[in-house]
């Protein structure tokens, strides 16, 4: 037997699933895919980037970012990244996850270099783009569950004269194979809440734009939009312009299924946390052939289970002012040797074994 059908093995949890069929009871078996997203928090490396304002993170400024802080940095996010998904898949956890605020190649270099990734032989796709900070989307892969085809950054426009200083993170949009399907993955950053919703708007309009241009393509494609939004399920960028509805019975042609939205409007339960209050701005969405029409699942394609916000009790403050935020890098100028100041999300998708 090959290291690959081994791995195949591994990674394939058998979940007997027995479905009503008139009076009758109908027995099948399903491989299980995680798919993730974690916004690393300022995931940067020690030394200065030519032309990107990155001098809070060098050993002389603002966090004194030295080479003791970098080193736990990345084994607290390769901890993470390796544990997303094992609730469900212990052994291998997710085929494919989306990062972002992460500076450039090297930190990714040396963040799949940890031992928990290392293990997994994880990848990554990056394209160094125009944010003046210089944090960037990433996509990390499991390359015995994921095979690219094709990668490009596009760019995002606020349709502002070239000259206005307003350049952002663009679009990592990577495409391949995955269960056997035609897929592709979005990875978004859209603008900070300090700029106004109309600037998320535009993102999500451009997203949508290339999410049809991918299915126009090649409309089998399963698409997955996902990201840090810095807007919630709810708001306007994600509900209007993105057009991510709530149910899947409600996507019409061209529309998007957010899994996400009953977290927060139902449950009550987010991703970062603000003055006590979730927001939830980590999603992933999907394209309808991802849930079937109307919600009808068909289960020999390749088809949304479930979701859930990834979360541990050592990503969470345990005392003081902010108990119960996720825990974070730095606060208040305090170096916490914490996390991220947002909890990953996981998505699981299940397509029949023939």
């Amino acid at each position: 037997m090959t290291n690959y059908h081994i791995a195949m093995r591994k990674f394939q949890l058998i979940i007997m699933m027995f479905l009503v069929v008139g009076v009758a009871k109908a027995q099948r078996t399903f491989s299980v895919y995680g798919i993730g997203f974690y916004n690393l928090e300022n995931l940067f490396d020690t030394t200065h980037d030519e032309g990107k304002n990155d001098y809070e993170f060098l050993p002389e400024g603002t966090y004194k970012w030295n080479e003791m802080k970098y080193s736990n940095k990345l084994h607290n996010m390769s901890t993470v990244l390796a544990e997303m998904g094992t609730d469900v898949l212990p052994d291998v956890g997710c085929a494919v996850i989306g990062v972002s605020e992460v500076e450039n190649a090297h930190c990714l270099t040396d963040l799949v270099g940890q031992p928990a990734l290392k293990a997994r032989n994880f990848r990554f796709e990056h394209i160094e783009g125009p944010d003046q900070r210089g944090i960037d989307c990433a996509l990390l892969y499991n390359p015995s569950l994921f095979q690219v085809t094709d990668r490009r950054l596009v760019e995002y426009s606020y349709d502002l004269p070239a000259d206005s200083g307003k350049q952002t993170r663009g679009f990592l949009t990577v495409s391949g194979r995955l269960a056997g399907e035609d897929v592709a993955f979005i990875v978004c950053h859209w603008p900070s809440r300090r700029a106004a919703s109309y600037y998320r708007e535009v993102a999500g309009r451009q997203v949508r734009l290339v999410k049809d241009s991918i299915l126009k393509a090649n409309p089998a494609t399963k698409v997955f939009v996902m990201g840090d939004l810095n807007d919630n399920p709810t708001n306007k960028s994600v509900y209007e312009a993105l057009s991510a509805k709530a149910k899947a019975i409600e996507v019409a042609e061209g529309e998007m299924f957010n899994p996400w939205h009953e977290f927060l409007t139902q449950k009550g339960v987010g991703t970062l946390r603000w003055d006590g209050k979730w927001d939830l701005f980590d999603q992933i969405i999907i394209t309808p052939n991802l849930v079937g029409k109307k919600g009808d699942k068909n289960y020999e394609q390749l088809t949304y289970w479930k979701a859930q916000i990834f979360q541990r009790d050592y990503l969470l403050q345990t005392e003081g002012k902010y108990k119960g935020n996720p825990k974070r890098t730095t606060a208040g100028g305090v170096w916490l040797n914490g996390y991220s100041d947002h909890l990953p999300v996981v998505a699981y998708f299940v397509k029949q074994q023939k």
